[in-house]
């Protein structure tokens, strides 16, 4: 059996006290023989099951095992960098818990409490304790959290029993990463959620007029079908456009005025790791909105303006490091100086930059031209579909935040 996704892996293999940690050093030799790169973490109780030696040879690192050791105990922020997967095999009830409440007396509590990785756990303890209802409970908080959980084997176990908890077999765990890894390279977003706006602001004036602008959303849609080509759970909030999304993964929010959106997007925001802000949201709206039509009575009609709410900076302001936040920018004329000071003013992790003196740019066309401007520099893109521009901002986002 051949695990090809994991060649160039780093993945951080975590021990506990368990009898199964026995088969660890078969695990890590697999792991090591499909091309990654193992480094493997082990707490006290589980020096006891297996040979701390043994798995420094196979994996070629020494093992991090104590945490009175500080150069083992000062990396766990590190590890929890480095990684592309965590895996907790076996995992004990005693660890279980540990993991589910936040307990952080093992060098392995402390990575899994530092790790912006995939969390897997393989856990491994007799049938009674595997059913118990407090075990139970703690897999469930931990799924809840977002880990992997691997399905334990049937049967015999240390205790001479024959029933469920046993851990899953080196082959089979490493299947389960390979498997992992081959859907999360054809789905890279798979699991993550993704705000985005489109479309334009209606701000009403009076019953049958408004002022708003000549986006159709297509620009903004486009990117929606894209994150979720890419596995992505969109939540797409469009203003007025006879367009929609056509993609299962999209749940659409259909708003009119600024505010509404503001809303919308404020409330969504905390879930989403991702959020593209490409609607042409207005900057301002009327102080004062008729009641009835306005009728003509003159030659000349004042309007009072009020500034509407700053969807971007908003966000900005209350963003984790854990969720990237891209806007977008139209502009007529010292384009790039423009783009830099909306990024930096409004602590956004990407502008995408549109000029209107680009022919085939902006409002109403199936074309864009783009630069994506970060605080690391510009990427310009040609004239390109705007479907293709998606992609490739999709592409982009992926290559440059980590956390995916």
């Amino acid at each position: 059996m051949t695990f090809p996704q994991l060649s160039g892996k780093k993945i951080i293999l975590a021990i506990t006290g368990s009898i199964a940690a026995y088969k660890t050093p078969l695990l890590v030799r697999l792991l090591v023989k499909a091309g990654a790169e193992v480094q493997v973490l082990m707490t006290d109780a589980a020096a006891g099951f297996v040979s701390p030696l043994a798995l420094a040879t196979v994996s070629k690192k020494p093992v991090f095992h104590s945490v009175h050791n500080g150069a083992d105990w000062n990396n766990h922020v590190a590890l929890g960098l480095w990684a592309d997967a965590l895996m907790i095999a076996p995992c004990s009830a005693n660890t279980l818990a540990k993991l589910a409440h936040g307990l952080c007396d093992t060098i392995v509590t402390a990575v899994y409490l530092s790790a912006r990785c995939p969390v897997f756990v393989a856990p491994a303890m007799d049938e009674d304790m595997w059913k118990h209802p407090s075990t139970r409970a703690n897999i469930a908080t931990l799924q809840g959290y977002g880990n992997h959980l691997l399905p334990v084997g049937k049967g015999e176990l240390a205790s001479g029993l024959v029933g469920e908890g046993r851990m899953a077999e080196p082959e089979e765990i490493a299947a389960f990463l390979n498997d992992f890894f081959r859907k999360k390279e054809a789905l890279p977003l798979a699991g993550t959620e993704a705000l985005v706006t489109a479309g334009p602001t209606y701000e009403r004036l009076d019953p049958v007029r408004f002022i708003g602008n000549f986006s159709t959303g297509k620009m903004g849609i486009a990117i929606a079908e894209a994150l979720a080509e890419a596995g992505a759970k969109v939540h797409l909030v469009l203003g007025p456009t006879h367009l929609s999304a056509q993609h299962p993964n999209i749940e659409t929010y259909r708003v009119e005025s600024a505010e509404e959106m503001f809303r919308q997007s404020v409330a969504l925001f905390p879930q989403c790791r991702l959020a593209v802000l490409s609607a042409a949201v207005a900057d301002y709206r009327p102080e004062a909105r008729a009641d009835a039509k306005i009728k003509k009575t003159g030659d000349a009609l004042s309007i009072s303006l009020v500034k509407n709410p700053d969807i971007l900076a908003h966000l900005g302001s209350i963003k984790t490091k854990d969720q990237y936040l891209a806007g977008f920018a139209l502009e007529t004329h010292n384009e790039l100086e423009n783009a830099r000071e909306k990024l930096l003013r409004k602590n956004a992790d990407l502008i995408v930059l549109n000029s209107l003196q680009d022919a085939g740019a902006g409002f109403a066309t199936d074309t864009n031209k783009v630069n994506f401007v970060t605080r690391d520099g510009v990427e310009t893109l040609p004239l390109l579909q705007k479907k293709e521009v998606a992609h490739a901002l999709v592409q982009f986002i992926l290559r440059h935040f980590r956390n995916f």
